[in-house]
């Protein structure tokens, strides 16, 4: 099934692309939750007529988001955890404890731009990337250390 995408997603496209795609993908996931919707050729037309407009306001959310990148880039985070004699770590640091570390530095960002597959569970310095939108990303530095 052919859709055009309406808002970007990381994993398939830009917003006005047109993708084909598996039949139970775009109508249970796509179409339902507006990030998509079908291509035909009256959609098409109309996606190519305000595709200037689009650009420049991508132009100006980039410029901004840019900002927060750079505020992003500039912090490191810092975590204690309690560990056992050992070296290893009681619990861990998820991207719950990151979007609150974030939050109290006045950042609000969602939870899926964070790229933590899984939870950090060891001490040391990590980077970890936050991708904003598909064009802007940055990198924030989390330190974890151990707790006596």
């Amino acid at each position: 099934m052919k859709v055009i995408l309406k808002k970007d997603l990381r994993t398939l496209g830009r917003a006005g692309d047109i993708k084909q795609v598996k039949d139970g993908y775009a109508r249970n996931y796509l179409l339902p939750r507006g990030i998509a919707e079908l291509a035909t050729e009256g959609a098409i037309k109309s996606w190519k007529s305000a595709e200037e407009r689009r650009k420049k306001k991508r132009e100006q959310e980039n410029k901004a988001l840019s900002a927060v990148a750079e505020k992003i880039s500039a912090i490191t985070l810092s975590f204690s955890r309690k560990v056992n004699e050992d070296g290893q770590m009681f619990g861990s640091v998820a991207k719950s404890d990151i979007l609150k570390s974030l939050k109290a530095a006045d950042i609000e960002i969602d939870r899926e731009m964070i790229d933590l597959p899984a939870s950090i569970k060891a001490v040391g310095n990590f980077e970890v990337p936050v991708y904003l939108n598909s064009d802007v990303s940055a990198k924030i530095k989390v330190t974890v250390t151990a707790q006596n």
